[in-house]
């Protein structure tokens, strides 16, 4: 079947030179945008129900600019002042930088890995004394919270947004001979829309070893995957599957 038209579960890149407009006029495909998933805050009413005090940690772990977003939200609404006192360990350097929105950049307090928890470990190790508090959503990733315990941390999990299906309703008379996706809860969400889905002719491309788990216990064929060795991006997978079946 030729690919002509894909819809990626995503936000529309701010960057209009993002791969997937280079994709699209390479190879004269039709690329829509359109998340499955959204972020919503916990209200400091709920948060306050799981008893964590902030004040009581000298150092924050974030792992995304959602974090980064709910965290001085939270602080805010649980009128949590002491923001610019606390050391700041982000998942990588762009996380690092979003910072900036929220707080004065500063070389002593702000810290960050290369892009995953592995990597921002070895950073951490030279804190160990720290109380952390970790920032999350209610799916978070065990992984995360497996490693710091692993390695001996004293951290709080604190859940103070959760991960919600979009209103997709819209779609419903809408077909595309591609669907991307990036994570479990966007599966969730197309089967939460569209409980009658069925794929037939449609082609199914996932991001990550979860998601294309999510894709094949959902019973669906699972036909693009990435990251692998020979297409570390999406994009490339993609564009693998499309020279190989001109």
């Amino acid at each position: 079947m030729k690919v002509k038209s894909i819809l990626v579960t995503q936000p529309k890149p701010e960057s209009e030179k993002s791969p997937y407009y280079d994709l699209a006029k390479k190879y004269s495909l039709k690329i829509d945008f359109r998340p499955f998933i959204h972020v919503e805050g916990i209200a400091a009413k709920d948060f306050r129900k799981d008893r964590i005090n902030i004040s009581d940690h000298t150092s924050v772990i974030l792992t995304s600019r959602h974090a980064v977003d709910h965290f001085f939200r939270i602080c805010i609404e649980m009128r949590f002042t002491n923001m610019e006192e606390l050391k700041y360990f982000c998942i990588s350097e762009s996380t690092a930088l979003y910072l900036q929105k929220y707080i004065t950049f500063r070389k002593r307090k702000i810290f960050f890995g290369k892009q995953n928890i592995t990597d921002l470990i070895e950073v951490l190790k030279k804190h160990k004394k720290e109380k952390f508090i970790v920032p999350c959503s209610d799916i978070a990733k065990q992984e995360i919270a497996d490693v710091l315990q692993q390695h001996g941390f004293d951290f709080t999990k604190a859940v103070i947004y959760k991960t919600v299906c979009s209103d997709l309703s819209d779609l419903a008379d809408v077909k595309y001979d591609m669907l991307v996706f990036f994570s479990p809860a966007g599966i969730t969400s197309l089967f939460k829309n569209f409980p009658d889905f069925k794929q037939e002719t449609t082609l199914i491309a996932a991001f990550g070893q979860s998601t294309s788990q999510a894709v094949m216990e959902a019973n669906l064929r699972l036909d693009i995957q990435a990251p692998i060795p020979e297409a570390p991006s999406m994009t490339m997978s993609i564009e693998q599957y499309l020279k190989k079946n001109k």
